[in-house]
C-alpha cells in the first residue's frame, strides 16, 4: 500500500516537513478531485493534507498572479478571513488560563459604556454567536464608501454598538463578525498590545508561524498573492477592502503550512491546555437545550461519524477552508484566491473522508413516484419549525415554507441524499411500518424531526401549447421587479433578470414552481385574456401584465 516514490515526493512535497510515503492510488484520488475545483488558467489555491502531524499530499493549483501569469505555489500567503476567529477564541483562553478574565464575564466588565439597557452579554455569549448582536457587515452602514476606510477597533464598535439586539442572549444562535471584533478590543485592553502583535507574540513566534501575520496595507509581506472573483464569465480582481475592517474576526494571512504548524501546536498544548481546547471544539448549547453546532472559533461536525472541528473563510478576493479531525489526527487545509470558487467545504470533507479511509459514496437507487408518496409530508422539530417533502413528479423535493428546495436522490432503503451536500436524510418508521419521522445526518450535528401532518397529492397536468401562450409576457410586480414568462419546448418559465425557474401546472390557471416554493396563478377575464399574475410564496403579490 505504501510506496517510496521519490520523485513525486521532491515535485509535491516542501522540504520544511517531514514527509511519510503514502499510497499512490489515494494521491491521485486527491489530485482528481481537486483538478475539478480550481479553473483552468485562473487563479487557484494550495491544499495540505495530512495525518498524525505529517504530510500526505502538498500541491499548488492554478495562478497566484493572473496579470504577471505567475503560478501558484505551496509557500504563497493567502487571506484566511474567518478562520481568523479560531485564533482569537484561542487568545481570550490563554487569558482565561492567566486569570486576566473569565468565559462568564460580562461584556460591560471591559467596555462599561456600552449601551446593552440591562442585559447581559458574556464572553461565551460573544465566543458562540449567541450574543444577539448584529452582524455590522450586514448592515447598510458597511457599504462600499466605508470598505475603502481604515477603522480603529473603537471605531469597529461604533458602527454596532447602538443597533438593538437580534435576540435575548444565549436564546439563539446567529453568526456575527461583531462579537470577534468585541473580542479583539478585549484582548488589545487587557494586553496593552495590538491584535496583531499579541498573536504574532504569543502564537506565530512560539509556533514558528513564520508565513504568517496581521494583513497591512501597507506593509512589505513576502509572497503575499493577489485575489479575485469572476463576474460576467471573466475574472477580475478583487474589490478593496480595508483589512482594518474584518479585524480579529478575519484579517489573518498565512500558509497551509503555518496552518498544520498551528493545528499540531494547538495538539501538543504549545499554546493553551488540552482542557481549553477541548472547551472551545465543544459545541454550544442554548438555553431551551438546542446544540448550535458552534464551538469557540470553530464550528463542530463530524466526517463519516468521526468529530471533526472546521471553518471556512470568505473574504475579498479569497475563499479558504480548513477541518481537523482531532481522534485520527487528520488535517486538510484549501486555500484559494478565487473568492466564488464554490462551497469549499464539500471539497475539505471528501478529502479527509478519503485520508480517513472512509470515502462519502452514493450509489443512487430508482424509485418509481408511487412509492416516493410514502414519504410526502411535513415535518416539524421544537426548534427549527416546519420542513416540507413533497413529491414532484417522481423527484422528491426538501424545503421549508417559501424556500427553495432541494432534490432528495434515494441511495439506500430510506435514506436519501440532499443534494450539492453530503447530507443524509434518513426516514424512521413506527412499529407497523409507517414513516413517522426523519434525521438529518451529515458534516453537522444531527437533527431530528418527526412527521406533523399530511400533504395531498398534486399531479402535473397537461395543458395545450394555445393555452400556455396566452400566460406569456412581461409582468411588473411593483414598483420595479419585471417578471417574464415564457415557452421553451412546451414547458413554461418564469425569469426574474437572470434567474429562470419552470413552471409546472397543476390546474389550467395554476402552476408551482420546480425549484422554490412557490405558486403562480394566471388571472383572466371573461375573454379568455390574461389580465394579471399573483405569486403566492411567503406573502401574496399581484402583478399586471404589460
Amino acid at each position: 500500500m505504501k510506496i517510496l516514490f521519490r520523485l513525486l515526493l521532491c515535485l509535491f512535497f516542501s522540504a520544511a516537513f517531514q514527509i511519510p510515503s503514502y499510497g499512490q492510488p489515494e494521491l491521485k484520488t486527491y489530485d482528481s478531485l481537486l483538478s475539478t475545483i480550481f479553473p483552468k488558467d485562473g487563479p487557484g489555491g494550495t491544499v495540505l493534507i495530512a495525518k498524525a502531524g505529517k504530510v500526505l499530499f502538498n500541491k499548488a493549483y492554478g495562478k497566484a498572479n493572473l496579470e504577471l501569469n505567475v503560478p501558484m505555489r505551496t509557500e504563497h500567503v493567502f487571506r484566511l478571513g474567518s478562520i481568523t476567529k479560531q485564533f482569537t477564541a484561542v487568545c481570550i483562553l490563554k487569558l482565561v488560563e492567566e486569570g486576566k478574565l473569565s468565559l462568564e464575564d460580562q461584556l460591560i466588565k471591559f467596555i462599561p459604556d456600552y449601551p446593552l439597557n440591562g442585559k447581559k452579554i458574556t464572553i461565551a455569549n460573544l465566543l458562540t454567536h449567541t450574543s444577539g448582536i448584529k452582524n455590522y457587515t450586514a448592515l447598510s452602514a458597511f457599504n462600499e464608501n466605508l470598505k475603502h476606510q481604515d477603522r480603529s477597533p473603537k471605531e469597529l464598535i461604533d458602527l454596532f454598538k447602538d443597533q438593538p439586539l437580534d435576540f435575548e442572549p444565549g436564546s439563539d444562535y446567529k453568526y456575527s463578525n461583531s462579537g470577534y471584533v468585541l473580542l479583539g478590543y478585549i484582548i488589545e485592553k487587557l494586553s496593552g498590545k495590538t491584535y496583531g502583535e499579541y498573536v504574532q507574540k504569543n502564537i506565530f513566534e512560539p509556533l514558528q508561524m513564520s508565513n504568517s501575520y496581521y494583513d497591512e496595507r501597507s506593509k512589505v509581506i513576502s509572497e503575499r498573492i493577489s485575489g479575485y472573483r469572476k463576474r460576467n464569465g471573466r475574472y477580475e480582481n478583487s474589490d478593496f477592502l480595508s483589512m482594518t475592517l474584518p479585524y480579529a474576526a478575519g484579517s489573518l494571512l498565512s500558509t497551509t503550512g503555518d496552518l498544520l504548524k498551528w493545528y499540531n501546536g494547538l495538539e501538543d498544548g504549545k499554546v493553551i491546555s488540552r482542557a481549553s481546547l477541548e472547551l472551545a471544539h465543544t459545541s454550544g448549547r442554548l438555553a431551551n437545550g438546542k446544540e448550535t453546532g458552534y464551538g469557540f472559533g470553530w464550528e463542530i461536525g463530524n466526517i463519516q461519524g468521526s468529530k471533526a472541528i472546521k471553518h471556512n473563510g470568505i473574504v475579498n478576493g479569497f475563499f479558504t477552508d480548513v477541518i481537523y479531525l482531532p481522534t485520527e489526527e487528520i488535517f486538510v487545509s484549501i486555500l484559494a484566491n478565487y473568492e466564488n470558487i464554490g462551497d469549499l467545504d464539500i471539497a475539505v470533507a471528501k478529502l479527509a473522508a478519503i485520508a480517513l479511509g472512509r470515502p462519502y459514496i452514493f450509489n443512487t437507487k430508482v424509485i418509481e413516484s408511487a412509492g416516493l408518496q410514502q414519504y410526502q409530508a411535513v415535518y416539524s422539530n421544537p426548534y427549527e419549525g416546519e420542513r416540507f417533502i413533497t413529491n414532484q413528479d417522481g423527484i422528491l423535493m426538501y424545503y421549508h415554507k417559501g424556500g427553495g428546495k432541494t432534490r432528495l436522490i434515494p441511495y439506500g432503503t430510506d435514506i436519501f441524499l440532499l443534494e450539492n451536500s453530503l447530507n443524509s436524510l434518513m426516514f424512521q418508521r413506527d412499529g407497523e411500518g409507517t414513516i413517522n419521522g426523519y434525521q438529518i445526518k451529515g458534516t453537522g450535528t444531527t437533527s431530528i424531526w418527526k412527521k406533523s401532518k399530511e400533504i395531498a397529492l398534486i399531479n402535473r397536468i397537461n395543458i395545450s401549447r394555445q393555452v400556455l401562450i396566452r400566460y406569456t409576457g412581461k409582468y411588473l410586480f411593483e414598483p420595479n421587479m419585471l417578471f417574464e414568462v415564457i415557452l421553451e419546448n412546451g414547458k413554461l418559465f418564469g425569469r426574474v433578470g437572470n434567474d429562470q425557474k419552470e413552471l409546472t401546472p397543476f390546474d389550467e390557471n395554476k402552476f408551482y414552481a420546480n425549484d422554490i416554493d412557490a405558486t403562480v396563478i394566471f388571472n383572466v377575464d371573461k375573454s379568455g385574456q390574461t389580465i394579471s399574475v399573483t405569486k403566492i410564496q411567503n406573502s401574496e403579490m399581484r402583478a399586471k401584465k404589460l
